[in-house]
């Protein structure tokens, strides 16, 4: 299977950009067009990622409230998977260059108006609506934004790239992530939530700026035209018919309520168990990051070599749920620390092989609407399992509910693999690998 389809359906998105000509036979030029296109979404990525762990700890101590937590990842969550469904569509039909700059750039409005409100006086306990709405109006703008660059990579990205390349993201995300959550504590202690805002606003300008020269081959209409929701409803079709797709939504599902939702608690564990001092917050997300940054830069150094998609995707779940009953049954923080390392190392070895397996298995024209059901079941998931998780955590201990999300990921692995589902959708796979295989050979 290529990235570069040829017209089969009425409405398929097809790359009429420059033909393959460069002296490895890729499309000359996508070594500086994905610098760019990385380099935007860098810079971009730094200022949203500070304000996540900034909002998260702001609520987090003046609060302390698990009920309030869960409110914020719903509304933090939730639009993104309502949003998701007309983005995925919007990235087949529109210029996803374009689409991205555009949510950008609602963001940083919406951040910045945040933070001048809050100048203003609106930043009391009765004022925490705002936060929620910002949070919302961040999390739509995600659902546009999120599928498009999931489909633009390819689109830049030679096939034979891809895992590389989605190593490579993975490990600039996870060092990122050591660097935000530093920021993010210098910043809040030293000033306020206000200037963290500020921030995102400039570096959301820089993300746009540079992708404003990034040069795309341009994406046409072949055949006749079809109506929006003649594409929804095909995007919707094509993910209920494809087995794999469909099984493997559903084990993305899973894995995220029950891994991503009690993670997303642990600062308030770091807080009730070991002290409500910032450095140890910040030593818990920079303990998670360092582990993803290794990570993913042994993905992206040997990942071609470490076996199938798959068998990574679910030797890593596994892996989530030793470390899940392991982090609450620890008690001793530096070795909560630890486990928070290792359950950031096991982190790419599930989502860069999960993100190469969708990109390679399907068809291009169709990656935009997939990648928007990837969006949903991410953005159901998290609120969702924060619904159920956070106010057991005001009655519960969080070490409680990290034991009982492990045990319950372990019979997510058994069932993922005998389920007859299961088993058609690995043979599908298999068939549909072994076809793409031959298919380079000749």
């Amino acid at each position: 299977m290529t990235t570069r389809p040829e017209p089969t359906a009425p409405g398929a998105d097809v790359d009429v950009g420059p033909p393959p000509g460069g002296r490895d036979g890729h499309r000359p030029g996508w070594k500086r067009d994905l610098v760019l296109f990385l380099s935007g979404q860098t810079v971009s990525l730094f200022g949203s990622m500070i304000v996540q762990y900034a909002v998260m700890w702001h609520l987090t101590l003046e609060t302390r409230s698990g009920t309030v937590l869960a409110i914020s990842s719903v509304v933090g969550f939730l639009p993104q998977a309502v949003v998701s469904v007309f983005g995925g569509v919007w990235a087949d039909r529109l210029d996803r260059k374009k689409l991205v700059m555009g949510a950008d750039a609602v963001i940083a409005l919406t951040t910045l108006a945040l933070a001048v409100l809050m100048l203003n006086g609106f930043d009391g306990p009765d004022d925490l609506w705002l936060i929620y709405v910002a949070l919302a109006i961040r999390s739509a703008g995600a659902g546009i934004q999120t599928p498009a660059v999931a489909a633009l990579v390819p689109q830049i990205v030679p096939g034979d790239q891809l895992l590389r390349v989605n190593g490579v993201n993975a490990t600039i995300q996870a060092g990122l992530a050591l660097l935000a959550p530093a920021a993010a504590a210098a910043v809040y202690a030293t000033s306020s939530i206000v200037a963290v805002f500020f921030i995102d606003v400039v570096t959301a300008a820089v993300g746009i700026s540079l992708l404003a020269v990034l040069t795309v081959p341009r994406l046409v209409r072949s055949g006749e035209p079809v109506g929006y929701f003649d594409d929804l409803v095909a995007g919707v079709r094509y993910v209920a018919r494809h087995g794999f797709v469909r099984w493997f939504l559903g084990l993305y599902a899973l894995v995220f309520l029950l891994i991503v939702a009690p993670s997303y608690l642990t600062p308030l564990l770091v807080v009730r168990t070991f002290g409500d001092e910032v450095w140890k917050l910040t030593v818990n997300e920079l303990a998670f990051s360092v582990g993803m940054l290794l990570g993913g830069a042994a993905i992206a150094a040997v990942g071609q070599r470490l076996g199938s998609r798959i068998t990574l995707v679910l030797a890593s779940t596994v892996a989530f749920g030793v470390l899940s009953v392991l982090m609450g049954v620890a008690g001793w923080m530096w070795l909560f620390f630890g486990l928070m390392f290792l359950l950031g190392l096991a982190v790419p070895f599930f989502s860069t092989p999960s993100m190469t397996l969708l990109q390679e298995t399907v068809e291009p024209e169709m990656h935009g609407r997939v990648f928007g059901f990837v969006g949903i079941v991410m953005a159901v998931a998290m609120p969702l399992g924060m619904a159920v998780f956070g106010p057991l955590a005001d009655v519960f201990t969080v070490e409680s509910i990290l034991v009982v999300a492990g045990l319950a990921l372990f019979a997510v692995v058994g069932l993922a693999g005998a389920l007859p589902s299961g088993r058609r959708a690995l043979a599908d796979l298999t068939a549909r690998q072994d076809e793409h295989d031959g298919a380079r050979g000749r």
